[in-house]
């Protein structure tokens, strides 16, 4: 463990060094300092990542070899022998060239012809092109979105970019990737929320939170509990990929492929490190750049209807402005799947319509007959009862495909104040006791950023289990979790509100007709003298009253 704290802090450190550089440059919280920060640290991995996939081929090369000394293997050896080595390499791995490597750019950094920037943006391109087969994600019209771009057009003074890009490659090379090969997701998870927490306030027009992993955790136990392969997840509104990448560690990154959707460019290409950080390469061509709701890219073998899948998960954008597409959207081609209608365009605050009801019919109309399924929701969802609100609802109940409700605490959020909870549907069961837990006054409030401005619930270990096994073992627990049935939901108008849904405990006390008659007239004598009190107060401000007005 504190080997792993350790990496992590170096880790942390080679980013808060990136970001420094950055700042220095003037770059630092500009639009494009994400793309700056998020490249760079991809291209470090996958260069430190080739190497460590050479050191596994060769024979003569193990776990402790320096890597200088492969970097000198691959400098010496002839570009058919190049070329076979790579061959044998795992598909995870980007083929990198030699004049593409860190210590290649390291060791000409003072060359005058080209210009180091120009070697340096000559190389992520080189890595892009040589690997935009594997190590691409696509947009809606299906045109393949590079791995890198020219990194230097964002330093606007052209004086500054050598120098820039020097300071780069200098931390670059006193950094390591090769202790963090061995470590698994959690590593990765906390290295990517570390990498991205500067950048994840602004994902885009449909983007709108940052999963914390605590939830995603959560919903990942919950939906896969036991051991399964071969089959689909999916995200409609995919962020960073954090819901995306609990579910599929929980169920194994070999046994599961990804799909997913984005209208944020920002989101998409957060999306794509992280699938590479967390050996999902396999799943990156299906990651697409594009508006789920209007151009949905999942399709079926056939392309008669929309792609459907085993699991889905989304924390969509809860309210925003589609006010562009409002009118396409309630069209006949789109009635089938927003079976419950499309929102109004509100006469003020057009930013608060409605989009996640759109979000969730697409889900419904996206699961498989026995697919599963996880959506963040505002927690006012779960009382509302009129409208689409109801028709969604209905369905749900309909189809007997509510497997749960959990409420949580408030500010689990860092960035917004709404209040969520998580609905669990399942297609592949006649869920007939559906289990609802309040997880509102659960976790601990800390201060987050440097101003400290911002509260943030933690969960803690304790309270993440508690939750998963009482939901999983329906467990059920006074003021915490109950079980209802489909009938008790619509008998109280399709409320999904797990407070509604607990035992109410009046407290029942014997007593003989003496006892009775004793407690009435204690209670009469105490109105009595609360009367009289009362009546006494109101003759004292009459009083006063009267001497202000003969005062005046």
């Amino acid at each position: 463990m504190s080997n792993e704290r350790d990496i992590v802090r170096k880790t942390e450190k080679l980013i808060d060094d990136l970001k420094s550089i950055c700042s220095l440059n003037g770059i630092g919280n500009s639009p494009s300092e994400y793309k700056v920060i998020s490249q760079i640290f991809l291209y470090k991995y996958l260069n430190d990542k080739f190497i460590n996939e050479v050191k596994r081929i060769n024979k003569n090369f193990n776990k402790d070899t320096p890597v200088k000394d492969v970097e000198q293997y691959l400098n010496k050896i002839e570009p058919k022998e190049y070329q076979l080595l790579t061959m044998k390499m795992s598909p995870n791995v980007a083929r990198i060239q030699k004049e593409y490597m860190i210590s290649y750019l390291f060791n000409n950094q003072n060359v005058t012809n080209p210009e180091f920037y120009i070697l340096f943006d000559k190389a992520l391109l080189g890595i892009s092109n040589d690997n935009i087969d594997i190590f691409s994600v696509k947009t809606g019209s299906k045109e393949k979105i590079r791995l890198f771009d020219s990194l230097s057009q964002y330093i606007t003074e052209t004086d500054k970019r050598n120098s820039f890009f020097k300071a780069i490659i200098n931390k670059l090379v006193g950094f390591s990737f090769e202790d963090a090969f061995d470590e698994k997701y959690d590593f990765f998870a906390t290295i990517f929320e570390y990498l991205i927490k500067d950048y994840n306030k602004d994902f885009g027009k449909y983007a709108e939170y940052y999963t914390p992993n605590s939830i995603a955790r959560v919903i990942a136990k919950i939906l896969a509990p036991d051991l399964i392969q071969n089959v689909t997840l999916y995200d409609p509104s995919a962020g960073s990929g954090t819901l995306l990448l609990a579910l599929a560690h929980q169920i194994g990154e070999e046994n599961c492929t990804i799909y997913s959707q984005d209208i944020s460019q920002k989101s998409n290409e957060f999306l794509r490190l992280n699938l590479v950080l967390n050996n999902l390469v396999h799943s990156l061509s299906n990651v697409i750049h594009g508006d789920t709701l209007v151009n949905p890219a999942h399709l079926n073998s056939d392309k008669s209807r929309l792609a459907q899948f085993d699991y889905i998960v989304s924390n969509p954008p809860f309210k925003t402005d589609f006010s562009d597409t409002r009118d396409i959207l309630a069209g006949e081609k789109y009635r089938e799947r927003f079976f419950a209608g499309v929102p109004e365009i509100p006469k003020k605050d057009k930013d608060k319509m409605a989009v996640y009801l759109l979000f969730i019919q697409h889900i419904l109309h996206s699961m498989k007959d026995t697919g599963k399924a996880a959506i963040v929701v505002p927690t006012g969802f779960l009382t509302e009862k009129k409208g689409i609100y109801k028709r969604v609802k209905e369905k749900i109940i309909s189809q007997k495909m509510l497997r749960g409700v959990i409420s949580m605490p408030s500010n689990i959020f860092a960035n917004t104040g709404t209040n969520v909870s998580v609905l669990f549907l399942d297609k592949s069961v006649e869920n007939n006791e559906i289990v609802m837990i309040d997880a509102s006054e659960m976790g601990t409030k800390v201060k987050e950023g440097s101003s400290n401005k911002v509260q943030k619930t933690v969960l803690s270990k304790d309270e993440i289990e508690k939750i998963i096994d009482s939901f999983n073992n329906r467990k059920v627990e006074k003021e915490f979790c109950s079980l209802t049935t489909n009938e008790n939901i619509i008998n109280k108008k399709f409320s999904f509100a797990p407070k509604q849904y607990f035992d109410i405990n009046i407290e029942v006390k014997e007593m003989t007709s003496e006892e009775f008659n004793k407690e009435m007239q204690s209670f009469t004598n105490d109105l009595k003298s609360m009367f009289k009190e009362s009546n006494q107060i109101q003759k004292e401000i009459i009083n006063q009253l009267e001497k202000i007005k003969y005062d005046i």
